[in-house]
């Protein structure tokens, strides 16, 4: 993109997506990092988001007393470091405006800011004190945004997720005055954030206003960095147009501390994820933004479990879709029309349908039911069979016609009574070998040669016969004996083509054996990853619940340090029955392996006689 644009329009006061602006971040495929930035208008956001896009010019700065950005403004560029990331820089309309009518829009900004970026940053004036704090809408919260469906009202316990989900936070103070020292010691803009957080002590409802906003970063925000920023000149003509100020007509300390800022960003800030480690693409983060801004407008919460399930349902459909289109593209590929055995042609399914496996279990989440994978496994198995009917009618198909061409002086013989005469039954043997002779040596036939070539044999029988009988120049017993080894070698025929067709029957169990296990083998290797990304989830919660306890302890809340046990707590219990395994996660892949060989009725014959151990690990 070139210039920013809108995203989320802001008319009369109502939300909406701007269809264009949709339509170019769903059209980034590869993982975004996300920096919203908000903050009171005319506090110089815009600035901050271009010096990361490297211009000056692009998000409007304006240079009067009226906000200029109105809704959220996108602005995707190449990630600076990161060439497998897309940068996307998102730019709020400016709290606190004075012509608005009603400030619950401004709220309804700011939850979509936390809810789209992987890095929020806030954007104050001055120092931080309590009018900044309680400018930042982070006491609404929980009224503004759900973790789970089932929590109405938001409680105590869902609150706790949020820092599961919840971006990085940076405080950036403008045009910062003091001096960076504490207690006649100098100390660092992040140690002045973390004092400015500290609570203070006394019950009465002023001192507890006050903390709320505290409590609620500390809680909410565990990853928290502070820049402070001094004047950008001392030249006020310049101030109201920095687009077009160079950084040489800068202040030598701004210009640093931008650098510093800019430099945080492209090395630290992370990619967008959902709780679970959902890796959130450019497509995947405009149907989030339409899920949220659809919530909001209907009246309703956004809540983070629906948009979750609700696009897990469209991506999962389309993880269907694409590691099917891709078996199939693999199986053209590789697939000969005529590969000589079904083994060879199963063996070749074998190795498209892992790829296929591993690409739906890299790009679907929250398959608790399975649904999608047994689709996946269906029409997998669906085209195996079409593959292996089109071989089979290409190999039918190819041998008659080698047939008919090869027997076709032999056909002319009979038709013309060649063999009915006195030594003919001898001649036509010769001829008839000669043809065999010629049939075997044709490569590639495929899957259906024998069983074309006992049908051809098959319908030459009764010629066959006629010939013999005819024959004066043998005797009557030479005839039967004749007769008789023709019969044996008939029913020897039949026989090793009845053994052919159950070996095929039991290489087919075999190839839905081999997808049953290779299904179990990847969703058990999913199930763990997932586990164990729930673990790292879980104890990044409980550390900062521990930090944050012994904070409140050395601040002397003792109480509250007390009433935190309980979280601590439950969150033990929660990595603790992670850890045992229990519970869902063998239950989940039972049902699964159920399911599969209700999909795949030979691997269950088969698993029938080779019991499979169905735990996780």
């Amino acid at each position: 993109m070139q210039n920013p644009i809108c995203l989320v329009e802001n008319r009369n006061e109502e939300l909406m997506v701007n269809q264009q602006a949709l339509r170019i971040l769903t059209s980034i495929t590869k993982p975004v990092v996300v920096v919203a930035i908000v903050g009171l208008y005319r506090t110089g956001k815009s600035y901050l988001l271009n010096r990361l896009a490297g211009k000056n010019n692009g998000f409007s700065l304006g240079s009067t007393i009226q906000s200029h950005t109105k809704g959220i403004w996108m602005w995707c560029i190449d990630h600076p470091t990161e060439p497998d990331y897309t940068l996307v820089l998102l730019d709020t309309e400016g709290l606190g405006d004075v012509e608005k009518e009603d400030f619950k829009n401004d709220s309804w900004i700011f939850a979509l800011a936390i809810l789209l970026s992987s890095t929020f940053v806030y954007n104050s004036i001055s120092t931080i004190n309590h009018q900044a704090l309680e400018q930042l809408y982070v006491t609404e919260l929980t009224e503004l945004i759900k973790v789970k469906s089932s929590s109405n009202p938001v409680g105590e316990e869902d609150a706790e997720e949020f820092v599961s989900f919840f971006p990085d936070f940076v405080w950036t103070v403008r045009d910062f005055i003091l001096a960076l020292e504490l207690d006649g010691q100098p100390i660092t803009s992040d140690e002045y954030l973390e004092n400015a957080l500290k609570l203070s002590k006394g019950k009465n409802p002023r001192v507890q206003s006050a903390n709320l906003p505290r409590e609620c970063i500390r809680k909410f925000f565990p990853n928290r960095k502070c820049f402070t920023f001094d004047c950008p000149t001392n030249d006020k003509s310049l101030l109201s147009h920095l687009e077009d100020v160079n950084d040489s007509q800068l202040a030598p300390i701004f210009k640093e501390q931008a650098d510093n800022f800019c430099s945080y960003i492209f090395s630290s800030a992370k990619p967008k994820t959902l709780s679970g480690g959902i890796m959130i693409n450019g497509i995947r983060l405009g149907m989030l933004l339409e899920t949220y801004v659809k919530t909001i407008s209907s009246g309703a919460i956004p809540c983070l479990e629906n948009a979750v399930l609700a696009l897990a349902e469209i991506e999962n459909s389309a993880a269907v879709k694409k590691a099917s289109n891709h078996y199939t593209e693999q199986m053209v590929v590789k697939v000969d029309l005529r590969t000589e055995t079904l083994q060879d042609l199963l063996n070749l399914h074998a190795d498209c349908e892992k790829e296929a496996i591993s690409m739906f279990m890299k790009d679907s989440f929250k398959d608790d039911t399975h649904n999608f994978q047994n689709e996946l496994v269906e029409i997998l198995e669906i085209k195996k069979n079409e593959f292996i009917h089109q071989n089979e009618e290409e190999s039918t198909e190819y041998c008659q016609t080698k047939l008919n061409y090869l027997s076709q002086n032999l056909m002319e013989s009979i038709d013309h009574g060649t063999f009915l005469v006195p030594g003919g039954y001898k001649l036509y043997k010769k001829e008839r070998e000669k043809v065999l002779n010629s049939y075997d040596q044709v490569p590639r036939k495929g899957i259906k040669a024998d069983e074309v070539l006992l049908k051809f044999v098959n319908s030459l029988a009764m010629t066959e016969e006629s010939i013999l009988q005819a024959d004066q120049a043998l005797t009557e017993q030479e005839k039967a004996l004749e007769a008789e080894r023709v019969k044996l070698e008939a029913v020897k025929k039949e026989q090793m083509l009845l053994d052919e067709r159950e070996k095929e029957m039991k290489q087919k169990m075999e190839a839905q054996l081999r997808t049953y296990q290779e299904n179990m083998k990847q969703l058990k290797m999913k199930r763990e990853e997932d586990r164990n990304q729930i673990l790292r989830e879980q104890e990044m919660m409980l550390e900062h619940k521990l930090k944050e306890q012994k904070r409140l302890m050395e601040e002397g809340f003792h109480d509250k340090a007390e009433a935190m046990k309980r979280h601590i707590e439950n969150i033990w219990t929660n990595i603790k029955s992670v850890k045992s395994k229990i519970s869902s996660w063998c239950t989940s892949v039972l049902d699964a392996s159920i399911r599969l060989m209700e999909i795949l009725p030979g691997a269950g014959k088969l698993l029938a006689f080779r019991p499979l151990d169905h735990s996780i690990s």
